[in-house]
């Protein structure tokens, strides 16, 4: 089969800095392109870093090419600042990519989305995972799959205080068979999921998981 050229944006947050680790460690892939604002400083024969500016992200069009984009951008309202520049990161910045990449013939789409996205829900997270991911499945793809994880269990050097405490309520809730859909997952499951869904026959266009663990 086929190795397969990946790319990659959202590739130093903690569900992507394990989405690049294990691409890298998969066999099945030829390289590794990821986008990213500020150079991480990896160095592998496989992997390709390109430090971009997302607001011109027509400049970078032709380095856009591969045979699947992993979506793994996001922010959260405290660290961008302002409700604008989130949806700046959230909902802007990935369309725009995603679109791109779908001009240039990328087939394949894996979106990192959440639980709860609804582009009517009265909240203004989960109104942008819903306004992107009813964007994005308008576009010419051939495959879109997309993940609606629980609370993620994020790396020790970068979990949030409130993470701690969801984590916290829903374990003790899982604990008394309560939300056992919604029992909290680590970034590196959540990555090893979306790798092995590539490799999944889908019949639809778009595909939507929500049981993950």
């Amino acid at each position: 089969m086929k190795k397969l050229d990946a790319l990659v944006i959202g590739a130093t947050g903690a569900t992507g800095q394990e989405i690049v680790s294990q691409l890298l460690e998969n066999d099945s892939f030829n390289s590794v392109s990821i986008f990213v604002r500020k150079d991480p400083n990896i160095t592998h024969s496989e992997l390709k870093t390109y430090a971009i500016d997302f607001s011109k992200l027509e400049e970078y069009k032709e380095l856009i090419k591969g045979d699947v984009l992993f979506s793994c951008l996001g922010t959260t309202l405290r660290d961008a600042g302002s409700k604008e520049k989130q949806y700046l990161v959230d909902y802007t910045y990935q369309y725009e990519f995603a679109k791109i990449a779908s001009d240039n013939g990328v087939p394949l789409y894996s979106l990192i989305s959440s639980t709860g996205a609804n582009e009517n829900s009265p909240f203004f997270y989960p109104k942008i995972k819903g306004k992107l991911e009813e964007a994005v499945k308008k576009l010419p793809f051939k495959t879109i799959q997309i993940f609606q994880p629980p609370t993620l269990i994020r790396q020790k050097n970068l979990i949030r205080l409130g993470e701690k405490i969801g984590i916290k309520i829903f374990s003790f809730l899982n604990y008394f068979g309560i939300l056992k859909s919604q029992k909290p997952l680590t970034v590196s499951n959540l990555a090893k999921v979306m790798i092995e869904q590539l490799k999944t026959k889908q019949k639809e266009k778009v595909k939507t998981i929500k049981t993950l663990n």
